[in-house]
């Protein structure tokens, strides 16, 4: 057996090595864009999924739209990787954005991916889910509000803390507008 520290063959160590160079010449910056893309599309179908707190493993039927020739094509191409990557049932290029039924939508670029919402969820629960939601978010929002309608609290606590409760207060409403739109949208299915 050869001694620790010695080296087996021609002796080179790839300690010794040359730091490898990368060839310009065979970057390939439509596959870089493919790539993004197909990136982009997963994604969106991926946030549509938690959004819309659709099981991960429920295959989903998905609607693109709006985009350019290229990402028609694009589709085509890596139809089976989106299949397998994102958990689609189908990917469908939809020509006229008018046709679309209700859905959820993310954009991918110009181009729109949308989720059809009819019978993915369970309708009736979702709006009580949502319904406890906004629910706990007008508490936490009326509290703000009461705190910041405290002439005491406004006159007595630093300018910092006020506009901390402010900070607050605005995430809170934009949180609660979230989910009224979630609820408009599912109650038109």
């Amino acid at each position: 057996a050869p001694l620790a520290g010695t080296f087996v063959g021609d002796g080179a160590s790839i300690m010794l090595q040359a730091w490898p160079e990368a060839d310009e010449s065979k970057i390939d910056e439509q596959a870089t864009r493919d790539i993004e893309w197909l990136k982009g599309v997963i994604i969106a179908a991926r946030n549509i999924r938690a959004e819309m707190n659709i099981a991960p493993g429920k295959p989903l039927d998905v609607l693109l739209t709006k985009g350019k020739p290229e990402d028609a094509e694009r589709l085509e191409s890596n139809r089976h990787f989106l299949a397998k990557l994102a958990k689609l049932e189908s990917a469908t290029w939809l020509a006229n954005p008018d046709d679309a039924p209700l859905c959820a939508t993310q954009l991918v670029g110009d181009m729109e991916v949308l989720v059809p919402m009819a019978d993915l969820i369970d309708k009736d629960a979702e709006l009580n889910r949502l319904a406890k939601e906004i629910d706990k978010q007008d508490k936490l929002i009326g509290g703000i509000e009461k705190k910041l309608g405290n002439e005491g609290f406004i006159a007595k606590a630093p300018e910092a803390v006020v506009e901390k409760e402010r900070g607050k207060l605005a995430e809170l409403q934009a949180a609660k507008q979230l989910l009224e739109e979630q609820r408009t949208k599912i109650s038109a299915l």
